[in-house]
């Protein structure tokens, strides 16, 4: 994943733009209604959904749901159907660049007790207004705060 970091910050380094994949993880309460997942980042510890760069060999929704795993510790479906994309300005070393993330949503079918950034990070299961209020980028807000979730859930 380094490699595909180095790429990025060259690409945006020429000006161009450079793209992220996103999961916003989801499940049903025992009402029916739709909860989704945040998580801390590293550095600011604000609230975000898990992202990270494109995988080589693996589509977007393959990489969003690794992510997923590796930063929030929940298992589960990934939607073949983006939810949607927005773009936020990325803190590098010594600059900022704009990033355009694709978003899947993932319908969390296990939560991991142990993962990998599970000591880098907290998770919280949220209504999406409240999660919306929590999420500094208006373009990722307004998504979680109109999320809705069109492809049918499997038996």
């Amino acid at each position: 994943m380094a490699g595909t970091k180095k790429k990025a910050v060259r690409k945006a380094k020429k000006g161009e733009r450079i793209r992220q994949v996103a999961a916003i993880p989801f499940r049903l309460n025992a009402r029916g209604d739709i909860e989704v997942m945040l998580v801390t980042s590293r550095t600011t510890r604000r609230f975000i959904v898990p992202k990270g760069w494109p995988m080589k060999g693996k589509s977007g929704r393959k990489a969003a749901t690794i992510e997923a795993r590796e930063e929030a510790g929940v298992l589960g479906k990934t939607l073949r159907e983006p939810a949607g994309t927005y773009s936020y300005w990325k803190r590098l070393a010594n600059r900022f660049v704009r990033v355009d993330v694709i978003v899947y949503l993932l319908e969390v079918s296990e939560e991991l007790a142990n993962w990998q950034e599970a000591r880098q990070r907290q998770r919280a299961w949220l209504a999406p207004a409240d999660a919306a209020m929590l999420i500094d980028e208006p373009d990722l807000s307004t998504l979680v705060a109109t999320l809705t979730i069109a492809e049918p859930a499997p038996l």
